[in-house]
């Protein structure tokens, strides 16, 4: 039923209120409503926060963000994890309407001494409502205004000009009064702790770090977690703080693939970690190759220490050996005679996978899965990158999540879902901390810039964007043609356009060679085989991007405006292969400018909006990158040549 003051279209409100909207401790909330009303009498919209202790913490005063809209908005921010809600409320204004009525009637000479008669009147219902306590300053202004509304000695246009003050105007704001309050509300929230929101991610596998050629006979030798804890040094060295490990568990030896995912392996080749199972065990244990859970347990210590979260896979798949065929034959859909389809995803096959059928065993499923997360729970993972979680049922993830968080609030999932966004979507509605995006396929300016918005103010509180440059299973065309240039451009918009951005080893070699023409698979895919990378050789001749990642890295860090996603604004240029954005939050704003073309030097004028920006029309701007300041206002003419760099980071200085 519509209240007396109508409020309507409150954002945000997952599911009509059935799921809670995505928080986050600390980070500024947008709450949005559309509140009208009949008449012509002004009307007041505010909203407040009701934390997980029940309480309610002081509303927020709304504004129309654009005149004549009826469209509200207050930024409302969490400051503890759990279980919050917020309300808007509508109310009829008196001391609005009587600035409006008394500003037009009392100069035009209409019903002055009633106009300030109803002036003294709400000056008395001020003292005797506010409900928060009044300082000296608003007694002596209410002193005063009361003097005025009443002195008919004293000129009229000298007694409206005290009511009209700025002394009478704060007590306004400060002590508002409200008629005819309309409650919307109250709408869940849920706020997570930080590292739900912000996060640099970086992605190896174990047994490529530390791995060697044998010099005797050619063959690798794999690494080990022994031999990888050596790599968090240089993981941290880059600024990375979560540390993502594709499946560890033993790998099938049935329909194993070989190189370039051929059906055809040799004796030494170790398969695909996402072919999960073998005599050794499943999705509970380590492949023996890697070690053991004491050699688990010290390389998450360490990476502990080095300020970096281990996040482990879930990939709810076996390989057709894997224990759970013999012992839960009811977790997969068997065909009329008897045998299990493997996996497809056309036009990719997975002869050595075999997918979980839902529908026989649900419970069943649920449970042994919960075991699994809590057993390395356990054993320090607090965060889990999940697989393709788009083919599995989503009451089925809605149930587990619902269960860890239960028990341990704390514990992250990251969705690794391409595929279409009512799926990605509800994926993050019902639990899911943060998603896999569309980013890496978003490159020409305009679409970067629409999906910019989008995840930053349109689909914010159904998921939180984890912006990945590449993947094992994705080198995206403009990396194997754009050279060392667009590496670093694709690194620069994902670090700083998103509070969590992801990287998987490689990248910063500037490794960019496909299986084939038209084909996003790397070749020699280590998803197959085993890498061995020559760190110190590439250090040793510049050509790697490691130090400019650091750089990137380092400056999210530095500016806490960088950590935050609802805060993007994106500004316009004239050049398009231009980009430009800025994120502010309190007195930290960092502008970006960034050329998308990284075959030649690109010029422009960048039109920035100050108001949304939260920028004065003069300030300062220091390039972090090259220590180059100039004094800047609403346009500005940027030129960058990609063979030097290929971006501005800005941060602003007030002068």
């Amino acid at each position: 039923m519509v209240g007396r003051i109508p409020v309507i279209d409150v954002h945000p409100v997952v599911h009509g209120g059935a799921r809670p909207a995505k928080a986050t401790v600390g980070e500024p909330l947008p709450v949005r409503a559309t509140v009208f009303r009949e008449g012509h009498d002004k009307l007041g919209a505010e909203a407040l926060l009701i934390g997980p202790d029940g309480e309610r913490r002081p509303p927020v005063r709304m504004r129309e963000l654009v005149k004549g809209t009826d469209r509200y908005e207050a930024w409302l921010t969490p400051d503890a994890e759990g279980d919050w809600s917020f309300e808007v409320r509508g109310f009829s204004d008196p001391l609005a309407t009587w600035n409006h009525d008394a500003g037009i009637k009392i100069r035009a000479g209409v019903d002055v001494e009633l106009m300030f008669l109803e002036a003294k009147l709400l000056l008395e219902r001020i003292r005797a409502e506010a409900t928060d306590p009044l300082t000296a300053d608003d007694e002596a202004a209410l002193t005063a205004a009361s003097d005025a509304a009443t002195d008919e000695v004293r000129p009229v246009e000298a007694r409206l000009a005290v009511l009209e003050g700025p002394e009478t105007q704060e007590v306004f704001r400060r002590h508002p009064l409200r008629d005819l309050v309309t409650v919307s509300g109250p709408y869940p929230l849920y706020a997570d702790r930080r590292r739900a929101l912000t996060g640099a991610w970086y992605e190896f596998f174990p047994r490529s770090e530390g791995a060697r050629i044998d010099k005797r006979n050619g063959r690798v030798i794999s690494g080990t977690f022994k031999t990888a804890v050596k790599s968090l040094d240089r993981v941290a060295a880059m600024g990375f703080d979560v540390l993502y490990l594709p499946p560890i568990h033993p790998i099938g030896e049935v329909n194993r693939k070989g190189p370039n995912n051929t059906l055809t392996p040799g004796p030494h080749d170790p398969g695909s970690p996402w072919a999960i199972g073998s005599k050794h065990g499943g999705h509970d244990a380590i492949h023996p190759d890697l070690g053991t859970f004491a050699d688990f347990d010290r390389f998450v210590k360490r990476a502990n220490k080095l300020g970096i979260e281990v996040a482990l896979d879930l990939a709810l798949q076996a390989a057709p050996d894997h224990p759970w065929v013999t012992e839960h034959p009811s977790f997969f859909r068997h065909r009329a005679d008897g045998s299990i389809a493997y996996a497809e995803n056309p036009p990719k096959k997975y002869q050595d996978i075999y997918p979980i059928y839902f529908d026989d065993d649900f419970d069943g499923i649920l449970t042994e899965v919960e075991r699994v997360v809590r057993l390395w729970m356990s054993h320090g993972v607090r965060v889990f990158r999940v697989d393709n979680p788009h083919t599995k049922p989503v009451m089925f993830w809605e149930q587990l999540l619902h269960r860890i968080r239960a028990t341990d609030p704390d514990v992250i999932f990251l969705s690794e879902a391409f595929t279409r966004p009512a799926m990605m979507h509800t994926l993050g509605a019902v639990g899911f901390h943060q998603s896999y995006t569309y980013f890496t396929w978003r490159v020409a300016k305009e679409e970067i810039e629409d999906y910019l918005r989008e995840v930053s103010s349109e689909s914010d509180h159904l998921m939180r964007p984890n912006f990945w440059v590449n993947t094992p299973d994705i080198l995206h065309a403009t990396l194997q043609y754009g050279g060392p240039a667009m590496f670093a451009i694709r690194a620069t918009l994902a670090a700083l356009a998103a509070p969590s951005w992801g990287m998987y080893a490689g990248y910063e070699l500037f490794e960019h060679v496909a299986v084939k023409p038209g084909s996003e698979e790397y070749l020699d895919s280590e998803k197959y085989q085993v890498r061995v990378r020559d760190w110190a050789t590439a250090e040793a001749s510049g050509r790697t991007l490691m130090p400019y990642i650091g750089r990137l890295n380092e400056l999210r860090r530095a500016h806490p405006a960088l950590g935050l996603l609802r805060n993007l604004v994106v500004h316009a240029t004239d050049d398009d292969h231009m980009l430009c954005f800025s994120k502010t939050h309190g007195d930290d704003t960092v502008i970006v400018v960034i050329n998308l073309d990284p075959h030649g030097a690109r010029e422009t004028t960048v039109h920035l909006d100050l108001e949304a920006a939260g920028l004065p029309e003069r300030y300062l701007v220091h390039d972090e990158l090259t220590g180059a300041e100039w004094i800047w206002g609403s346009d500005n003419y940027v030129r960058l040549d990609p063979s030097g760099d290929v971006a501005h980071i800005l941060t602003v200085r007030r002068i």
